[in-house]
């Protein structure tokens, strides 16, 4: 798989507890199936942050990588926005 194929998304982050590693929460318009009404979903991606730079509430890039651990198959491609 070429790395340019890879998924990005972009998020914020909810918590760098872990060691290299951050909690990424990612949101997402869906249409309800019956009403039509558009819906917030929020997904939480664990990713690699190498040099533990993110701070909670960053907007950060994440793309898919090969899996590093049990949960963690992304990282950290660069910090879009600080935190206020």
């Amino acid at each position: 798989m070429e790395r340019n194929l890879r998924k990005e998304r972009i998020g914020v982050v909810v918590s760098n507890k872990m060691e290299k590693s951050i909690v990424v929460a990612v949101s997402r318009k869906v249409k309800h199936p019956i009403y039509g009404k558009f819906i917030n979903r929020t997904t939480k991606l664990m990713a690699h942050d190498e040099e533990n730079s993110c701070k909670i509430g960053d907007t950060v890039r994440i793309s898919e990588t090969r899996p590093l651990s049990k949960n963690k198959t992304w990282r950290l491609v660069e910090i879009i926005e600080r935190a206020k």
